[in-house]
C-alpha cells in the first residue's frame, strides 16, 4: 500500500482551482504520468482519495506515486497544449498506452509511385523506403504523422496503389475531408507524390518554410487559371494556419523566449522558469534558495548559473519580472554564447507582462507548497513590502485599534498576523489607565509604552511580547504615528510605523506614513498637516486585500472588548446602588456569580459565601434585587442600554 497517500491527498487539497498540468513521479523522481486539469485542485485531489471508483490502471499508477509538481497554464485549452508537450518531452510510463511506444521510432515513407506516410517502430531493409528519424517518443511520431495526413489528405487505410485503384468506393475519410481518396482514381499520380513530398517537409522543416512554397504554388495556379490546383494550395494553407492556431498556448512577436520570476517571502524564495518555443509553452524549471538581500544581484547571478548549466539552447529574447544588475554585460555574454542577439527585458504592459506574471504565478505556487502557505498570502505581503519600502516581506504584523463610548471604557485591542494569517494566541487587550476621558493619541502612546515595556522584560523569551513586530500599523493617519514615534525612540527600535486610513464609509483607503517613510517609487499624497504622505491601496491590488483584513479585524477586536466592557460597568453600577455594596464586594459577587440574574437567584446563605460579603450585606442585596421591593429589570435595563 503507498503509506505516501495521506501527505499527497493534503499536498493536493491546498492546489489552486486553476487549470494547469500536474505530473505525477514516483519514488526516483522519475515522470510517470502527465494530466491537465481545469481545476487542478480538483482534479489531483481525487487520485488520492477513495480506490474504487478508479480503474485498473490509475490504481497501479497511483500506488507509484510519491510525488507530484505542477504547473499554472491561463486557460484549459492551454493545459491541453501544454500536456501534450510535456508527454513528448518525458514519455512517461502511463501515458503510454501501447506496448511498441517503448525504444525508438520511425516515420517511414514507402517506396514505390505511390508512397504511404506511416509510424514505424524499426528501420527495416526495404527497397526505395526512406525513414525519418530515430525519435524518442512514439505519441510524437504518431502525433506527426497524424497531423500531416489530415492537413495533406493522404490516406490512412490499408489499401494498395495502384492496385486498389478503382475498386470500391472512397470510405468515410474522403466525406469528411480527411482523405483526398486516390483509391477514387481521380488524382493524378504526380499530385499525390507532391502531396507526400510537402507531408514530410512540414515534419522535417515546420510550416514556416512550407507556407511560403504553397502561397506561391497557389498564386501561380491562379495565374495560370489552374482553379482546382490552387484551391487545392489554399486549403493546405488553412490547414497549416488552423493547426497553428490550436497548437498556441500564447500568442507572441518572439516565438523563442525565456521568461523568469523570482518571489521571495521571509526567509526562502522560489526561482521559476518558463520556457517558450515556436510560441509554445515546452517547458518550466524552479529552483528553491534562501531569499538573497538583492534582488537584482540575485538575479543575474541566477541567468548565469541557469545558462551555464543548460547551454543547449539559447532563446531569442529574455523576460524577467523586475530588474537585474549588470544587464548589459548579461546580454552581451548570453550574446556571445547563442551566436545572437538576447535581449534582457521588465516588460511594463501587453503580452509580455502577462507572461512575467504568469511565471510569478508559478513561482508564488511553489514556494507557497514549500513554506505551506498560500500563495496569494505570499504575493499580498510581498506587495505590501514594495509599497511600504520595507526590505523584505513582513512576517510578523502588530495593528492597533482604540475603542471606547465618549471617552468611558477607554480600550484598546492588539492583533498579530503572522505571515499574513491571523495569530489569535498572540492577540492583547488593554484597558486605558494613565487618565480618563477621550484621548486616542494619549491611549495609543500608553498601550505602546507598556506593549515594549514587556518586551524588555520578556525579550528572553522570544515568545508573545518578547518578540518584535516586523511592521506596526495603526488604525489611524499621520496623527497617530506622530503620538507612537516617541515611544519607539524611547525603547531604540526601529520598526516600521504606518497607520491605516479609512474613507468616510470606514472601509479602508490608503496607508499613512512620515514623509520620508513612504516608498519612493509609490503613488503618494501629502496629508493636510504636510508632515506625511498617503499610499494609495487600489481594491484590486492583494495588498488591499490584506490591509482590509488587518483594520477591520483589529476594530473588531477592541470593539468586542470594548462592549463586553460597558456591560460590565453597567451591570457594576446595578449592585454599586444598593446601600453596603462597594466597588470590591459588587466586583466580587460579578466574578462569583458572572451575571446580575444568577446573584438575584442566590439564596442569602450563598450570597454571604461570596469573598468579602457577610450577613449584613447579602440580606441587603437580597432585599434589593428581590421581588418585595427590588428591581428586577435593572439588568434588563442595563443590558439594553449597552445594545443600544
Amino acid at each position: 500500500m503507498n503509506e505516501t497517500l495521506p501527505a499527497l491527498r493534503r499536498k493536493a487539497m491546498t492546489l489552486p482551482l486553476l487549470p494547469g498540468v500536474y505530473l505525477m513521479q514516483d519514488g526516483k523522481g522519475k515522470i510517470i504520468y502527465v494530466g491537465k486539469a481545469k481545476a487542478l485542485k480538483n482534479r489531483v485531489s481525487q487520485y488520492f482519495g477513495s480506490p474504487h471508483g478508479h480503474d485498473e490502471k490509475v490504481r497501479a499508477m497511483v500506488e507509484q506515486v510519491r510525488a507530484f509538481d505542477y504547473i499554472v497554464v491561463g486557460s484549459e485549452f492551454e493545459a491541453l497544449v501544454l500536456e501534450c508537450s510535456l508527454i513528448k518531452q518525458h514519455t512517461p510510463k502511463y501515458n503510454i498506452l501501447l506496448k511498441d511506444d517503448k525504444g525508438y521510432h520511425y516515420i517511414r515513407i514507402s517506396g514505390g509511385d505511390w508512397p504511404r506516410l506511416e509510424a514505424a517502430l524499426q528501420k527495416l531493409d526495404e527497397p526505395g523506403a526512406r525513414y525519418l528519424g530515430p525519435y524518442t517518443s512514439g505519441f510524437a511520431v504518431k502525433n506527426a504523422v497524424e497531423e500531416a495526413q489530415h492537413i495533406f489528405r493522404l490516406p490512412t487505410c490499408t489499401r494498395q496503389f495502384p492496385r486498389d485503384i478503382g475498386r470500391g468506393r472512397p470510405c468515410l475519410q474522403f466525406h469528411i475531408g480527411l482523405c483526398a481518396a486516390p483509391c477514387s482514381g481521380k488524382i493524378p499520380r504526380e499530385v499525390y507524390r507532391e502531396s507526400v513530398r510537402d507531408a514530410v517537409q512540414f515534419i522535417q522543416g515546420g510550416s514556416a518554410a512550407l507556407l511560403g512554397q504553397l502561397r506561391d504554388r497557389m498564386e501561380a495556379a491562379a495565374e495560370a487559371l489552374e482553379f482546382e490546383a490552387a484551391a487545392r494550395q489554399r486549403d493546405r494553407i488553412r490547414a497549416i494556419e488552423a493547426l497553428k492556431e490550436r497548437q498556441y498556448v500564447v500568442s507572441v512577436s518572439v516565438e523563442e523566449q525565456d521568461v523568469f520570476a523570482l518571489a521571495a517571502e521571509q526567509s526562502q524564495a522560489c526561482f521559476m522558469v518558463l520556457r517558450f518555443s515556436e510560441g509554445r509553452l515546452k517547458d518550466s524549471a524552479h529552483f528553491f534558495l534562501e531569499r538573497p538581500e538583492d534582488l537584482p544581484e540575485a538575479r543575474r547571478e541566477l541567468l548565469e548559473r541557469f545558462y551555464t548549466m543548460r547551454n543547449d539552447h539559447f532563446p531569442r529574447r529574455v523576460l524577467l519580472d523586475g530588474e537585474t544588475a549588470d544587464r548589459a554585460l548579461l546580454e552581451e555574454w548570453l550574446g556571445s554564447l547563442a551566436g545572437h542577439k538576447v535581449p534582457i527585458q521588465v516588460p511594463q504592459k501587453g503580452e509580455p507582462l502577462r507572461l512575467t506574471q504568469l511565471c510569478q504565478t508559478n513561482a508564488l505556487e511553489q514556494l507557497a507548497h514549500r513554506t505551506g502557505r498560500k500563495s496569494r498570502t505570499i504575493a499580498a505581503l510581498e506587495e505590501l513590502a514594495r509599497l511600504l519600502g520595507l526590505p523584505a516581506p513582513p512576517e510578523v504584523i502588530e495593528a492597533y485599534d482604540i475603542s471606547h463610548t465618549a471617552g468611558s471604557d477607554n480600550v484598546a485591542g492588539m492583533v498579530v498576523f503572522e505571515h499574513g494569517l491571523p495569530k489569535k494566541t498572540d492577540y492583547k487587550r488593554f484597558s486605558i489607565k494613565g487618565f480618563a476621558g477621550q484621548d486616542d493619541y494619549a491611549s495609543l502612546a500608553e498601550i505602546l509604552t507598556r506593549r515594549f515595556a514587556r518586551y524588555e522584560t520578556e525579550k528572553e523569551s522570544g515568545r508573545g511580547f518578547g518578540r518584535l513586530p516586523d511592521l506596526i500599523l495603526l488604525d489611524g493617519g499621520i496623527g497617530q504615528i506622530h503620538a507612537v514615534q516617541p515611544v519607539l525612540r524611547q525603547y531604540g527600535l526601529e520598526i516600521p510605523l504606518f497607520g491605516m486610513v479609512k474613507d468616510s464609509r470606514h472601509r479602508t483607503r490608503a496607508i499613512a506614513a512620515n514623509a520620508d517613510a513612504a516608498n519612493a517609487d509609490t503613488a503618494t499624497d501629502d496629508t493636510a498637516d504636510g508632515q506625511g504622505r498617503e499610499i494609495a491601496l487600489q481594491p484590486t491590488r492583494q495588498a488591499f486585500a490584506l490591509v482590509t483584513a488587518i483594520q477591520d479585524e483589529v476594530h473588531r477586536f477592541a470593539v468586542t472588548y470594548h462592549q463586553k466592557k460597558r456591560k460590565q460597568s453597567a451591570l457594576h453600577s446595578v449592585l454599586t446602588d444598593i446601600p453596603g455594596i462597594g466597588g470590591n464586594r459588587a466586583a466580587a459577587l460579578l466574578r462569583q456569580f458572572k451575571t446580575v440574574k444568577a446573584i438575584r437567584a442566590a439564596s442569602e446563605a450563598e450570597l454571604a459565601a461570596a469573598p468579602g460579603m457577610n450577613k449584613s450585606a447579602a440580606k441587603a442585596v437580597k432585599e434589593a434585587l428581590g421581588e418585595a421591593g427590588g428591581n428586577p429589570g435593572a439588568e434588563s435595563q442595563a443590558e439594553l442600554q449597552i445594545e443600544s
